[in-house]
This record gives structure tokens, sequence and C-alpha cells, in this order.
């Protein structure tokens, strides 16, 4: 079955950096698009960066951009999110998300906090 479960999360202080990774399996992980999302406290989950399942297109939030890049291994299964010049308001769960074989898959997620 098609799993997604990200990792690299953790307590950073502002300004800091964070990679997260999304390990993929149950799907031809090449083939697809994939996508984080986060979900701060209080707030509406919202889409942070995408990736083509070539790798070669990208697109991010205006609120991330310049701060985080989104990129993929294929030959691993794996999505990351490198996060930079992390703030306080980045404190959210990231969670992984892809549209594959018809269906709608998320991960589980993983707790991102900002904090001195």
């Amino acid at each position: 079955q098609v799993q997604l479960v990200e990792s690299g999360g953790g307590l950073v202080p502002p300004g800091g950096s964070l990679t997260l990774s999304c390990a993929a399996s149950g799907f031809t992980f090449s083939r697809y698009a994939m996508r984080w999302y986060r979900q701060g406290p209080g707030k509406e989950r919202e889409l942070v960066a995408a990736i083509d399942s070539a790798g070669s297109t990208t697109t991010y939030a205006d609120s991330i951009k310049g701060r985080f890049t989104i990129s993929r291994d294929n030959a691993k299964n794996t999505v990351y999110l490198e996060m930079n010049s992390l703030k306080p308001e980045d404190t959210a769960v990231y969670y992984c998300r892809t549209f594959a074989l018809l269906r709608d898959y998320w991960g589980q997620g993983t707790q991102v906090t900002v904090s001195s």
C-alpha cells in the first residue's frame, strides 16, 4: 500500500535550519508530483512547496520563498524540504502529500518548532 513517512522535524532556534524528508513506498514515485504542506497552531493547513515528477519544476508559497527548497531523489523514493532562516511563524506540523493511483495520500506529519 502507499505510504508516506516524514522525518527530520525538531526544535530549532530562530535563524536555524532543518531538512525534512518524506520517504515514499507502494507506488512508482518517479511518476508523480509531490507536495509539502504545513499546519501551524490554530491555522489552516497550507501548501508550502511542490515539485513535479522529474524534479525540474518547483513552486513555493510566498511566505517561504527564498528560504525553503524542495527537491527529490527518485532513486531513493524521497522528497526533501530544506528550510533555512527559520522563523517562529514556521512552527507547524509538516506533511507530504501526493495524488497517486487516483487517490490522495498524506503522511503522518513531522513537528517543526522554531523557538529560542
